[in-house]
């Protein structure tokens, strides 16, 4: 009987990308898997997409000296000094999420049917490190850099659309450009499939029924609906917390916490109220101010929290769980918005919402978060699914509206094959 269920859900998993371990609240995700259920001309290169944990292959590396630097890095964080009351508080609330992870990570270790196709996909990365090794170039146009010069607002991107129907889009049909404002203007890809765009030579593939509106954080307030009953009924908020890492590898400008109160959640949700998805990191400083600032100026309630467990091919951890600060995994802080029906919806939530649910996949890009936006709609409240948004967006979903300084990151051509 189990086999029977293990085999039905890998050929769910094959088909959608999910796959959701019996009896527990774990679920492994291929987010190239989900991704390429978005498009149909092209399709996500899974060496593009996970290039960032395959580089020892092109680089020549083989699992010794991985393993070697793994053991460095151990070393030097014994050799860390004494921890502050901070650190001692993440630690602690560590020690209370580990053994949950470590349940979850052997689940995924027992799951031999997933392993395999885990196992292929290693096969996969790793026969391309000789000549057919996917390359990305590093011709990324700087979105941000574009947005913040005085021609800014003459930049216009040309979009590639049929010209039979706005809705409907059928092989052969022929084409129409058009050319709309790139930032601050809402961008709209209406057809049933992707759509082709085009910006100062560099191609972007926009998913099908998108949107996405280019702007820095000040004009965040021309997203207010003009009517809360037509507000955003999911909101997911990927944050550019203040991290050296991402600074020192200027992957993209932070902000400081004070600047995420300006927010305007309340404003952006539904009459009959939001749920409300924020990914945060494990540091101590972040996860205080959302409980004793952000959550509270926004009108939030903490519901769940939900974590990203990150591993490889090999469904080996990315690093060790206890390395303090390099642990492998994030956390994603689900909360509800009230609404007219305060009492009621919150309530729903607190029932349906699993408590600590863990989400295992394969990082693909440096803060690229693994596409979830399905498994959250599962839980929005209400009869029929309402709009969602995502702020600080630097990829798009169809049918989402997408906002940030950089939300076409990882939708330009470089990233896809054309099928």
């Amino acid at each position: 009987m189990e086999d029977r269920l293990a085999r039905d859900e890998l050929s769910v998993f094959l088909e959608s990308g999910i796959y959701r371990f019996q009896n527990s609240n774990f679920i492994f995700v291929d987010p190239v898997r989900v991704l390429n259920l978005s498009y149909s001309r092209f399709r996500v290169s899974p060496s593009g997409y996970y290039r960032r944990f395959f580089d020892h292959v092109k680089k020549g590396l083989d699992n010794r000296d991985c393993l070697l630097n793994a053991r460095k890095r151990k070393r030097k964080e014994k050799k860390s000094r004494c921890l502050n009351e901070k650190e001692l508080a993440a630690d602690q609330r560590h020690q209370v999420t580990k053994p949950l992870l470590l349940k979850a990570h052997g689940s995924l270790l027992q799951a031999t049917d997933l392993l395999s196709v885990m196992g292929s996909l290693n096969r996969e990365i790793d026969s391309s490190a000789g000549s057919r090794w996917v390359e990305l170039p590093n011709d990324h146009q700087s979105l941000i850099e574009h947005g913040g010069v005085w021609q800014a607002p003459l930049y216009e991107i040309t979009l590639k659309l049929p010209e039979s129907s706005p809705s409907i889009e059928v092989a052969g049909s022929s084409f129409k450009n058009r050319v709309v404002p790139l930032f601050n203007n809402l961008v709209v890809n209406e057809t049933l499939n992707e759509v082709e765009a085009e910006f100062l030579d560099h191609q972007y593939i926009l998913p099908r029924e998108s949107c996405f509106y280019m702007s820095d954080l000040r004009m965040v307030h021309n997203l207010i609906p003009a009517t809360a009953s037509s507000g955003f009924s999911l909101i997911v908020i990927d944050p550019p917390w203040e991290n050296g890492s991402a600074q020192q590898k200027s992957k993209y400008p932070t902000l400081p916490n004070r600047y995420f109160l300006a927010l305007p959640i309340k404003k952006l949700s539904h009459s009959k109220g939001a749920l409300v998805a924020l990914w945060v990191t494990n540091r101590e400083k972040f996860h205080r101010f959302i409980e004793l600032e952000l959550f509270p100026s926004w009108g939030v309630t903490h519901i769940s929290t939900f974590y990203w467990l990150k591993v490889k091919a090999d469904a080996s951890l990315i690093s060790d769980l206890d390395l303090f600060h390099h642990r492998p995994y994030e956390c994603l802080l689900l909360g509800y918005c009230h609404g007219e029906d305060d009492i009621e919806d919150l309530k729903i939530l607190e029932q349906t919402v699993p408590k600590d649910q863990v989400i295992i996949s394969i990082p693909g890009d440096y803060s690229r978060k693994p596409p979830i936006g399905e498994l959250l709609q599962e839980y929005v409240p209400g009869p029929t699914l309402g709009r969602c948004i995502e702020l600080f967006a630097r990829e798009m979903t169809p049918g989402w509206l997408s906002w940030g300084n950089e939300p076409l990151h990882f939708q330009e051509s470089q990233h896809f094959t054309r099928t």
